[in-house]
């Protein structure tokens, strides 16, 4: 059998931006995508911690070290600027392997940036 496990979660991050006028998806600063093992064009879960709302969309990589968090497209009604988020990636695998598997979590601070 295989199960979906989560795969790597970036904690409260803040909405930077948001752009309606835009085809879909989310872009996130690099160094937070890096950090999290996450690739453009990967599906994603975000949860706003806001308002409550939860959706699905991709990853697109935003320039390594601003900070970005910017929602484009219909996902950028779900949001305000300054709202927190958690973004959120799976995996798919055999029961046993998720047994053993420990997800990334990065805990960025204040102005999205990795601690250090």
């Amino acid at each position: 059998m295989i199960i979906e496990v989560l795969k790597s979660k970036i904690h409260r991050v803040k909405v930077t931006q948001a752009e309606l006028n835009y085809v879909g998806s989310i872009t996130i600063d690099e160094d937070l995508l890096d950090a999290a093992n996450i690739i453009p064009n990967e599906k994603l879960q975000i949860v706003n911690n806001n308002n409550g709302e939860r959706f699905e969309t991709y990853a697109i990589k935003g320039e390594r070290g601003t900070g970005i968090v910017c929602l484009n497209g219909a996902t950028a009604r779900k949001v305000q600027v300054g709202d927190i988020l958690i973004i959120m990636s799976y995996a798919a695998m055999p029961v046993e392997q998720a047994k053993q598997y420990k997800p990334i979590l990065v805990f960025p601070d204040d102005n999205n940036r990795l601690l250090k």
